[in-house]
């Protein structure tokens, strides 16, 4: 559900995301979740084989006219993700014995600097395949780090209330509309400890590689929403998050923000 691979972005192949029950604990909020959850059930399983493909190495047939734009051309040659993945260290880095949940991680414990942060590590995402790697390598890597990861999407978060310092999400906003991802930050709000921020990052439909590059993922199997930053900000005003930081990128935008 992330673009947090080794080489190319992330990804996911045939089978269909799991969804987990909302937790008990949002008692009423976690009823509508589940009622709203139907009508985005195709996206879910469209980002969860577009990116199990990926991960799995799989070809994809795509037209020749795809494949002759440049934005195919850096992506087939692993160099794109490098270029458009978000740093989101760069304005909330994870610190000692912090408790951080990455939303869409793909492998982000095995590739990013968690042992160095020495931050505790939750980890979920739709990819069958990148939850089976972390299971399995991740221990191996870090035991102490490595708390656990788990498969589902991101709007239904079985987690206690107040478990998290820090929690990200990037690379995927872009496969839902904004009324998937309000839901997802209504998921998150609880989930974070006084004082706990929140980390996402949305494409930036005004840049020039935004509108090849979701012609690309289309392609690929999952449809790209791009919306204007404008619609962005007012979600978050909507959510009664504030914004503490935020970062330009070449495809996406990365914000920080935080509630009352």
């Amino acid at each position: 559900m992330g673009r947090k691979t080794g080489s190319n972005t992330g990804s996911n192949t045939g089978h269909a995301a799991q969804t987990a029950s909302p937790p008990a604990s949002q008692g009423a909020l976690g009823e509508v979740l589940k009622s709203k959850s139907v009508p985005w059930l195709p996206m879910i399983n469209a980002a969860a084989q577009r990116f199990d493909a990926e991960y799995a190495g799989k070809a994809f047939d795509l037209p020749e006219e795809v494949e002759a734009m440049p934005v195919f051309r850096d992506w087939a040659a692993g160099s794109l993700n490098s270029r458009i993945a978000s740093p989101f260290w760069k304005i909330a880095q994870p610190k000692k014995n912090q408790q951080c949940l990455d939303l869409g991680c793909g492998f982000s414990f095995l590739i990013y600097e968690w042992k160095l942060w020495q931050a505790l590590f939750h980890g979920q995402d739709v990819s069958e395949i990148a939850v089976k790697t972390l299971h399995q390598r991740g221990p191996q890597l870090d035991s102490k780090l490595f708390k656990e990861v788990r498969q589902g999407p991101a709007h239904q978060l079985d987690y206690a209330p107040g478990s998290f310092d820090l929690v990200f999400a990037t690379g995927f906003s872009c496969y839902y509309p904004l009324d998937y991802w309000q839901a997802v930050m209504e998921a998150v709000r609880p989930l974070l400890k006084p004082g706990g921020f929140f980390v996402f990052d949305v494409i930036d439909s005004d840049r020039e590689l935004a509108e090849n590059w979701a012609i690309l993922e289309t392609y690929l199997g999952a449809e790209v929403f791009l919306e204007p930053l404008s619609e962005w900000r007012s979600l978050i005003k909507t959510v009664g998050a504030t914004v503490v930081k935020q970062q330009e990128g070449e495809l996406f935008h990365l914000y920080k923000v935080r509630w009352p």
